[in-house]
């Protein structure tokens, strides 16, 4: 896909630190020297084509809910077919085949620990396979975004890769009518219009200045991640990523994920358990690039840099994707499943 000088800014600039104000596109317009029409309209091609998921928040795993990473070893003859059960549910928001014994790979996200015990405990009854599950236990660099280079040009801004993963957070489930409303209204994205946090305020029954306040305060205590344009990346010829694992020592995790946390090429970086006996890897590294070769080269640098030669490790490049969106807080078949709204006072 050809991505011109304006396209590239709004793909690298703005994937996070998102103006919270009541005009943020006329302020992306004002840096980019055009008019906020002209703004709208690029964002509302790029999503057309597939390019930008969503404008809107990513929520720090686990402060208004619970997630988990969890693997099927799918025969492959079923793999199509068990897949499109696992999509079924609301709470996945990512489902991918891996190159691994385990090869289908998906986040859910629920309410509360119960209710994604029983959503798992379900998709194990469901298709006859049982699931890993591996939850998150430490976090070193998780969802930053991180800039790409399109069309032979890299933008001046750099995303802060240093942006503290130790941020102090505040757990905070949400707490009134409003702050659920909110979560389901900004979930899958803010409007793109003139004033979108004014449309979103209008639908809760509260002033613009409110939705604002209450955005502000779940970024600045750290429950949302980052606010601004998520890319899918594929559709700009990112198309090789690999989940690569380490069996580190536990005496070393923590000073070798945070080195990892730092490297430019990774893009996730976080500890899980080793599910004995069958997985005894527990730190997780995310790698993309443009394709299979230059993954593995950046592999082989960080092995290189690190000297993790004698480490066992494997790369479990991504082969298709049959399920991707933001993560869900607020689903829409009750009759079928929880809804944060009863469960999360």
């Amino acid at each position: 896909m050809n991505i011109n000088g304006l396209e590239q800014n709004l793909l690298n600039d703005y994937q996070r630190g998102f103006f919270l104000n009541s005009t943020p596109f006329a302020e992306i317009a004002k840096q980019n020297n055009t008019d906020s029409a002209t703004i709208l309209r690029k964002i509302k091609q790029l999503k057309q084509a597939g390019v930008i998921a969503r404008v809107g928040p990513v929520f720090r795993p686990n402060t208004i809910g619970v997630s988990t990473l969890a693997a099927m070893k799918v025969p492959l003859h079923q793999l199509e077919a068990i897949a499109e059960m696992v999509n079924q549910y609301p709470e996945v928001n990512h489902n991918y085949e891996r190159e691994h014994a385990f090869n289908l790979w998906f986040v859910a996200t629920a309410s509360d620990q119960q209710h994604l015990a029983n959503v798992l405990r379900d998709i194990e009854r469901e298709t006859g396979i049982p699931v890993m599950n591996l939850p998150l236990v430490k976090e070193f660099h998780i969802d930053l975004g991180f800039k790409m280079s399109l069309q032979g040009k890299r933008s001046a801004t750099a995303i802060d890769k240093h942006y503290s993963s130790e941020q102090v957070v505040q757990h905070a489930q949400p707490n009134d009518a409003i702050q659920q409303q909110l979560i389901a209204e900004i979930q899958s994205g803010l409007p793109i219009v003139e004033q979108p946090y004014a449309e979103i305020a209008i639908k809760l029954g509260v002033n613009e200045q409110e939705v604002i306040r209450r955005l502000d305060t779940m970024i600045t205590s750290g429950v949302i991640r980052r606010m601004g344009i998520i890319v899918r990346h594929r559709k700009l010829g990112y198309r090789a990523n690999a989940m690569v694992v380490w069996d580190i020592p536990n005496d070393q995790i923590n000073q070798l994920g945070q080195a990892l946390s730092k490297i430019d090429s990774i893009t996730l970086c976080y500890q899980r358990p080793r599910y004995a006996p069958h997985w005894n890897y527990n730190l997780f590294t995310m790698i993309h690039g443009q394709d299979r070769i230059s993954v593995e080269a950046c592999i082989k640098n960080i092995v290189k840099k690190f000297n993790l030669e004698t480490i066992d490790k494997s790369a479990l490049f991504s082969k298709r994707c049959f399920k991707q969106r933001g993560a869900c807080y607020s689903y829409s078949r009750p009759e079928t499943h929880f809804q944060l709204a009863s469960n999360g006072g």
